[in-house]
């Protein structure tokens, strides 16, 4: 097979890391804007062909290429690569919005030949440096096919998508960007806008800030996505946000009401109807929201016990991403924090510290 990359950001450059892994005799070629980005892949083996435009002859070659740069950028690449491409080469991109390239490939006459594509995963952290051929593991991978595309050409990049050790889900364009609207968009938005509430109402000594617990970091998280990617989402998907957005306000302000009247009755039945759902939630797979893996150790507040904890960790080969003193207990289960990238490692970190008597709490 003869891979195509317009881009190689953390999706793509997952992805190339992943095929590279699975099929070490393919070929992959990529166009990146910033020629440094292609030249670095080539160095690391992760691509075979530096591409130095959409229109390069090489791309008459590829069997399917992928689409991951910004979604604007995408869509004006169609041209170019619709007089380069063969009929047999597959199309598909990586997007969060789905309808605006969908309706782009049928305008430039491509529509036999996409299949919408989003993979439900991601990180903090962007660009090719922090790519991992893991990446798509257990997640979902939504694919939007166009109605002229063949149900063979669908049910091949299904099989890719498990060849990633993703979970394939076919959905419609339209629905999908309603989802996403509800589940990924609304509460980037939310978490933007309880920052800059909390920045706004937060006097010069900046106790607030101080303070955040856990709960808040944890809702929060979301808000250090990147500003441009989230601007171009917003914008593309502004209908459905905005129809999520409303229904969300609806109940705010209600809450907001009872709350005022001291309504206690809708207060307790409101957190425990959320309380059941959300108790519903599989989280087995990363989806937009990223899920933290996070334990709570209680230590004693003595000379080295910090360390103590660390070396255990550290003699077990246990990577951790971040260990901290929790100031704020209101709604912590332990004085330490500590947050791992894996979900593997976490378990066994508990394991380790309950068998040497520590209290152990996992984040849920």
């Amino acid at each position: 097979m003869t891979y195509g990359f317009i881009g190689l950001g953390l999706i793509g450059g997952s992805l190339a890391k992943n095929l590279k892994k699975n099929e070490p005799a393919c070929t992959i070629m990529a166009y990146t804007p910033s020629g440094t980005t292609a030249e670095n892949a080539k160095k690391r083996g992760l691509i075979d062909i530096i591409c130095h435009s959409c229109r390069d002859a090489h791309f008459s070659e590829c069997d399917l290429i992928f689409l991951c740069a910004p979604a604007e950028e995408n869509i004006k690449v169609l041209a170019d690569l619709k007089n380069v491409i063969r009929k047999e080469c597959l199309l598909t991109d990586v997007g969060s919005v789905k309808a605006p390239i969908h309706r782009a490939v049928v305008n430039a006459g491509l529509a036999g030949q996409f299949i919408g594509g989003h993979p439900m995963t991601g990180s903090e952290k962007s660009g090719l440096d922090n790519a991992t051929d893991h990446l798509f593991e257990n997640a979902y991978y939504i694919i939007t096919p166009t109605e002229e595309v063949s149900r063979e050409r669908v049910r091949q990049f299904s099989d890719f998508t498990l060849s990633l050790k993703a979970l394939p889900l076919i959905l419609d364009a339209q629905e999908h960007d309603y989802i996403t609207a509800a589940i990924s968009h609304l509460p980037h938005v939310i978490a933007a806008s309880l920052v800059n509430t909390v920045h706004d109402l937060d006097s010069s000594k900046e106790y607030m800030r101080h303070i955040a617990a856990g709960g808040f970091r944890d809702i929060t998280r979301i808000a250090s996505s990147s500003p441009a990617m989230w601007e171009s989402i917003c914008v593309e998907n502004s209908q459905n946000i905005t129809r999520v957005m409303d229904a969300f306000l609806e109940r705010m302000i209600e809450a907001r009401d009872r709350i005022s009247n001291q309504d206690g009755g809708f207060v307790s039945h409101m957190f425990e109807r959320s309380r059941n759902y959300r108790d519903s939630f599989s989280f087995s797979s990363p989806g937009p929201v990223k899920r933290s893996f996070r334990i709570y150790c209680d230590v004693i507040d003595e000379s080295g016990a910090i360390a103590t904890v660390a070396t255990i960790l550290a003699v077990n080969a246990i990577s951790i991403k971040n260990i901290s003193i929790v100031h704020n207990r209101m709604y912590e289960q332990g004085a330490l924090a500590i947050e791992f990238y894996e979900e593997a490692p976490m378990r066994k970190a508990v394991e380790l510290l309950r068998h040497h008597r520590y209290t152990v709490e996992e984040n849920d």
